[in-house]
């Protein structure tokens, strides 16, 4: 009787030990990686940055020519694809004109993140009159065209890359702010966060080390947003001459200068075109799946 007893105590400890294994298994990532979407995403995005990053270092012995090096006459066929608008190898010019495009994007989506996340927390855990004021310059700054601000910051202060990445970053500062805000409401009623009050622990260590772990699903979702605005902006201004300047190697400035020959010599305007679209459709695969994954684990709790 003993032993029937002591083997169905092992076969349910068995079920609760696997039921745990497989709740612990039950991630954010891996909620994310069993989406096929996200393996495409993970995969386009892989294949751009490694493109961008890799490619300055196959120059000059893969080509033949460094990125500002003279190939032969304008929009001519030499080469793999040609040359561009002064005669320089298309082939070089997109193998190095990436990292600028990658770098920036990411370092202007990290500095709007940490500005729209430290104005979201303070002003929802602060309330009053601070919270209405911050939220009221926020609805300011989203009345300004993302473009027409960029535009005339850069103009005034140069096409420069830390203005470049500074501009991106205010403009998206207030939609984080907004995200984080919203995401800081739900939680600043729990039960842990009125016990951190109460033994007095600082505001500083209540935001960051209470509050924003409890927030990062919404986050996470913005951030991926944020970066596919980002390419898309600094690629955009770089079009425009806003950007990076010549005789510098980039994909936006790549599509400007070989624009008017795009019928005769399309491979300058097409192989960065569709490098960004690439780009930009694998993050936002990326992104739609950490939101799938990020509202599975909320349906879960519930």
């Amino acid at each position: 009787m003993s032993q029937t007893t002591d083997r169905t105590t092992d076969r349910t400890a068995e079920r609760a030990g696997g039921e745990t294994a497989r709740t612990r298994r039950n991630t954010l990532l891996t909620r994310f990686w069993a989406q096929r979407q996200a393996k495409v995403g993970v995969a386009l995005t892989a294949l751009i940055v490694a493109l961008a990053f890799l490619g300055p270092l196959l120059l000059p012995w893969a080509t033949g020519y460094t990125a500002t090096a003279f190939a032969d006459r304008p929009f001519q066929g030499t080469g793999l694809f040609g040359t561009d608008n002064l005669g320089r190898d298309v082939l070089s010019r997109f193998l190095a004109g990436g990292t600028s495009l990658i770098l920036f994007s990411v370092l202007a989506t990290a500095l709007g993140l940490f500005l729209g996340l430290l104005v979201g927390m303070v002003a929802a855990y602060t309330g009053g009159f601070l919270d209405a004021l911050i939220m009221r310059a926020n609805d300011v700054l989203l009345a300004i065209p993302q473009l027409v601000f960029a535009l005339l910051a850069i103009t005034v202060l140069g096409p420069q890359g830390w203005v470049l990445v500074t501009v991106i970053a205010v403009t998206h500062a207030p939609r984080i702010a907004r995200v984080t805000r919203s995401a800081t409401l739900d939680v600043i009623n729990e039960d842990y966060i009125r016990a951190a009050e109460m033994y007095a622990m600082p505001r500083r260590r209540i935001l960051f080390r209470e509050i924003m772990p409890n927030i990062t699903g919404p986050l996470t979702v913005e951030a991926g947003l944020r970066l596919t605005y980002s390419i898309g902006a600094i690629a955009s201004l770089s079009f425009l001459g806003l950007g990076m300047q010549p005789p510098a190697a980039d994909w936006g400035l790549m599509i400007n200068e070989n624009r008017i020959a795009l019928s005769l010599e399309p491979w300058g305007v097409m192989l960065p075109v569709a490098a960004i679209a690439v780009l930009t459709i694998g993050t936002n695969l990326i992104a739609d799946s950490v939101a799938r994954a990020s509202a599975s684990a909320n349906v879960g709790e519930n």
